[in-house]
């Protein structure tokens, strides 16, 4: 079969698949929300487009047919409940829930305060487990479902200057990995999506101290430019469709994540280089002469 007729055959099975499900997405007003609310809407899923700026919600919503949108802030437990609790008693069901939403913080760990590190816990951690709290239990007494979770392949190989994303990346893989082998018995699934650097605002956000984002992303890992929001959207379909474990794109993350599992040592050593390459980057970038003690 041509590669051609391929996606048109995968693209036909997720609209068969998805067509009349409901789907609740968080982070859903730019980026990686915005791009799967925009796919589900396409595969005729009844999406739920929700994020902590109501505009941006309204503005994803309002190109999409039958999609509604409505303001979350996933660090609060009793408003996901309520979320989760408006889909099932309007349509029923909920049949998918993606927990997208999810902040960056980049730079020296010394940089970061403690109010930082609870931010970042708040929403990448409990915002993800606030939505798992609110919908697993209704997708298992209903029999069926399916909850992708939003990661980062910083989620699967540990970069410094972006410890506290890391760690809470890493926590989001645990848990799905963990609920997934679970929920498989209620006929549940559970997706992570794992993704390097996709084209999204997060690039220019949650820089501290002498360091950029973008250029952490980015140049410093030598990416010519950030993965399609749209095309990663598509594949997380695909895989929701498919009911896989694991999103982990593209090709150059999944050859990243290999060389950490199967090298550790010599990855290791790299990632302290990186680091080490990143300081000076950053002192070249605002004149210093040398680069600030870690």
């Amino acid at each position: 079969m041509s590669p051609a007729r391929s996606g048109t055959a995968e693209m036909a099975a997720e609209v068969a698949a998805l067509a009349g499900r409901t789907a609740l997405v968080t982070g859903g007003g730019s980026g990686i929300g915005a791009a799967l609310c925009r796919s589900l809407a396409g595969a005729g899923a009844l999406v739920v487009c929700t994020d902590l700026d109501p505009a941006a919600a309204a503005r994803t919503a309002a190109e999409l047919p039958g999609a509604r949108a409505a303001q979350l802030d996933v660090t609060d437990s009793a408003a996901v409940e309520r979320a989760v609790a408006d889909v099932v008693a309007r349509d029923g069901r909920l049949d998918l829930l993606v927990n997208n939403a999810g902040i960056v913080f980049g730079g020296e760990t010394t940089e970061l305060g403690l109010e930082q590190w609870n931010q970042i816990i708040d929403v990448n951690i409990r915002g993800v487990v606030h939505g798992v709290a609110a919908a697993y239990p209704r997708m298992v007494a209903s029999g069926g479902g399916h909850i992708v979770n939003v990661a980062s392949l910083a989620g699967l190989v540990a970069a410094g200057l972006l410890t506290s994303y890391v760690m809470t990346k890493h926590a989001v893989v645990g848990l799905s990995l963990a609920l997934r082998a679970e929920g498989a018995a209620h006929g549940v699934g559970v997706t992570v999506v794992c993704p390097s650097s996709v084209d999204t605002p997060i690039l220019d956000k949650g820089s501290v101290g002498d360091m950029v984002s973008r250029d952490l992303f980015l140049t410093g890992q030598g990416i010519r430019g950030p993965y399609d929001a749209d095309r990663l959207a598509a594949e997380v379909l695909a895989a929701v469709v498919g009911n896989r474990a694991m999103v982990v794109s593209p090709r150059s993350a999944r050859m990243a994540w290999r060389f950490w599992r199967f090298a550790p040592g010599l990855t290791r050593r790299a990632a302290v280089r990186w680091v080490a390459g990143q300081r000076e980057r950053a002192a070249h970038r605002t004149g210093r002469s040398e680069p600030a003690a870690p």
